[in-house]
């Protein structure tokens, strides 16, 4: 399944329907559909992450296999989906290395 959400990543890269990072996530006022943050992010990123979510009252969804490599950008810890087909198939297609985020362990 996880092969899934990649390819979902992908279309989302290719029609340029994905904000990536938090100054770019920032700067949106509306349009977020799902949030996905790398399992390595640090403590801080998983604050930003979190007030993200609320703000826009979507999904917020951890990735294990390294986001950077996923979304192709270096260094990335944090993506916004601002398709919303694609974001409602990637949560019903998650699974492997994608899982809901449920806060804090």
């Amino acid at each position: 399944m996880a092969e899934k959400v990649d390819a979902y990543l992908g279309f989302c890269l290719r029609a340029r329907k994905i904000a990536l990072g938090s100054g770019t996530i920032d700067m949106l006022k509306k349009g977020v559909y799902l949030l996905l943050v790398c399992s390595t992010a640090s403590e801080n990123t998983l604050k930003v992450a979190e007030k993200y979510s609320r703000r826009f009252s979507c999904p917020l969804v951890m990735c294990y296999s390294g986001l950077e490599n996923s979304v192709r950008k270096a260094g990335c810890k944090l993506a916004a989906v601002r398709d919303e087909n694609l974001a409602k198939a990637m949560v019903e297609n998650l699974g492997g290395n994608y899982r809901l985020y449920a806060g804090r362990q």
